[in-house]
Formats: structure tokens, C-alpha cells, sequence
């Protein structure tokens, strides 16, 4: 008995220090927040990308934030966010109402090379982010605007080597909660990192949208790669093709960003993108350059900014409603990290 009782307090010991190393992981918070000015040279709001649409006015982008947590091989994010970026301008309102969560997510590892994902995650696709930290300006692409925001779904990662890597998940309609056909979508990642400092991500998604006559599917490209300390460049490419000849895109965008010095640095985005015209009309074309300075001081960055936007169509408007194929603004960002 004696022996029994010892050996049950052992077990007992054992799997309470386990326990207590399991849970020992903090659970981390972070999040920003953001706001922004912004002044169309025509007075009007001309430009028709995602976020920093309000015209002369100052203007809130949104408050985010974040949490995970890991306890041995599981772990949890969950993200949230308030006002007009992270809610009407990012997620399509469901029932009337204007959603705030951006990642609601679990994972598992079961080995050091495969893991599961199942829940709401920002998307895969594209270089550019709905949180404002994770983008050098602050205006957004046609690509991402055009592109999904958010997947919800089931996906599977394994990891051959430290350099390749592939993923491949069922997913929902893109940017919804709940999808009203069914899980409808298939989609996977290649990411390879052939030397340090630059990493490809090769992704595709496809699948039947509601609301769309045909089956889309999009192949996008993304890589960065750090070529020195100062010096980065970005490409983001994709083409996204509805069948039966009902529309989609393609485009390209370039970031060359150069860091002067730990607290300023200067990004261009030069992007080419093309809407795709449906049943036998002409394709639209737009050409659009971003200038963009980091101004860094703590968690807090100053984004001022200039766009120049000329498209193949008269799709902005002058100062007296006239209808122009050109369009530029200016614009004032102050971003918060924590």
C-alpha cells in the first residue's frame, strides 16, 4: 500500500509539473491603432481601394487587437477589431450587421513538421494585410482590395525541409463566416525560401462563389526578399479567372523599400492591375504609383503619403464632376503598434 500510495503521489507530481509547463506560456496581446487624413487633389474620393476613403477629413482606420496562446503543441489567435477598417471596409456585413472578428483560429502540431489549422484566418493570398502594421503604406492595392481578405476553413502544413513547405486546406466562400453554398473552395501554398533573407509563397485558390456565374479560380505570387539591411523588394502577381468568360483580374505590384536609417525609410508601390471584362467587353486597365516614408519614433509611425492613379477608362472624376482617367491624393497616417 505504501508503495502504491508513493507511486500515485509520483504520477500525480508528474503530471502536475507537466501540466504547469504546459500552461507556463504566457498568453500574448498585441494590436494597433490607426488614423489617418487624407486629401484628394480633385476633391473628390476618387481612388476606389480598400481603407483611407474619407476626403478631407480625419478619420479613424481602426483599434486591433490580438491574442495567442500556446500550451504544448496546441494553440489559439483570436483577433478583433473596431471601427471602419477592421469592420464594414474588410468584412462584408452578414445579417445586417457589421463583424469585427479578423482571426478566430486553433492549431495542433503534431510532429515538428505537420499541423492543422481549423477556424477564421486572414487569407493567404496576396502581399498586402487588412492590420495597417503589417503594410509599409498605408493606401492599399488594387490587388488587394480585389482579392480575398479572410478564409475559413480546415488546412494542413508540412514542412519537407527548412526551405519548402506546402499547405493545402478546404475553405469557405472568401470573407465569410458562414458559407451559404457549403465548404465551396480549395486552395494550397507552396512557400520556398531558397537563401536567407528571401522567401516565395505560391499560392491558388478555387472554388464556386455565391452570387458568381462560374467557378473562379486565382494563382498569386508573393515574395520579399532582404537583399541588405537597408534594402527590400516586395512583388505580389496574381490572376484571377471566372470560367465561362464572366470576368476577373490580373495584375502585379512591385515594393522597393530602402531604411535610411532605424526611424526613416521610403517604400514605392508601382502596380499594373487589369479587370478582366465579361462576356466579350473591353478590359479595364489602371497604372498606380504610392510614395511612402516610415517615420518611426517608439510603437508609433507617421505615414505620409502620395498617389498617383491614371487608368485606361474615365473611371474618376475631375474637381467639377467631369469624368477623367486620372486621380491623386495625399495622405497622412499615424499608425500604433503595441
Amino acid at each position: 500500500m505504501k508503495l502504491k500510495s508513493i507511486l500515485t503521489v509520483a504520477f500525480l507530481s508528474t503530471v502536475s509539473a507537466s501540466f504547469a509547463q504546459e500552461a507556463e506560456a504566457p498568453l500574448q496581446i498585441s494590436g494597433s491603432a490607426d488614423a489617418y487624413y487624407k486629401y484628394d487633389f480633385s476633391k473628390h474620393a476618387n481612388i476606389p481601394t480598400s481603407f483611407a476613403s474619407d476626403q478631407n477629413s480625419v478619420s479613424l482606420g481602426m483599434i486591433d487587437l490580438a491574442l495567442k496562446k500556446t500550451t504544448g503543441k496546441a494553440s489559439f489567435v483570436g483577433e478583433i477589431s473596431f471601427g471602419p477598417r477592421g469592420q464594414g471596409q474588410s468584412i462584408l456585413p452578414e445579417g445586417g450587421e457589421s463583424f469585427h472578428i479578423q482571426n478566430l483560429y486553433a492549431s495542433y502540431a503534431f510532429t515538428d513538421k505537420f499541423s492543422m489549422t481549423a477556424g477564421f484566418m486572414g487569407t493567404f493570398i496576396g502581399y498586402e494585410v487588412i492590420a495597417p502594421t503589417g503594410n509599409f503604406n498605408y493606401s492599399t492595392s488594387y490587388l488587394f482590395t480585389n482579392g480575398p481578405f479572410q478564409n475559413a476553413g480546415l488546412k494542413a502544413s508540412y514542412a519537407f525541409t527548412d526551405k519548402v513547405s506546402l499547405m493545402l486546406g478546404v475553405f469557405n466562400d472568401w470573407n465569410v463566416y458562414t458559407d451559404l453554398n457549403g465548404v465551396s473552395h480549395f486552395g494550397g501554398q507552396l512557400t520556398v525560401s531558397p537563401v536567407e533573407g528571401w522567401t516565395a509563397y505560391l499560392n491558388f485558390l478555387t472554388g464556386k462563389s455565391v452570387g458568381v456565374a462560374g467557378t473562379g479560380t486565382i494563382f498569386d505570387l508573393t515574395t520579399a526578399y532582404q537583399i541588405s539591411e537597408k534594402f527590400k523588394l516586395g512583388l505580389n502577381a496574381a490572376d484571377y479567372s471566372v470560367t465561362d468568360d464572366n470576368g476577373g483580374y490580373i495584375g502585379a505590384a512591385l515594393y522597393p523599400q530602402y531604411a535610411f536609417t532605424p526611424s526613416f525609410g521610403l517604400g514605392l508601390r508601382g502596380e499594373y492591375f487589369n479587370w478582366k471584362g465579361a462576356q466579350g467587353a473591353d478590359d479595364e486597365k489602371v497604372a498606380a504609383v504610392t510614395l511612402s516614408a516610415n517615420v518611426k519614433a517608439g510603437g508609433l509611425t507617421f505615414i505620409p503619403e502620395v498617389r498617383f492613379d491614371n487608368a485606361s477608362a474615365e473611371m474618376f472624376s475631375k474637381t467639377n464632376g467631369d469624368p477623367t482617367k486620372k486621380a491623386s491624393q495625399f495622405s497622412l497616417a499615424f499608425v500604433y503598434a503595441f
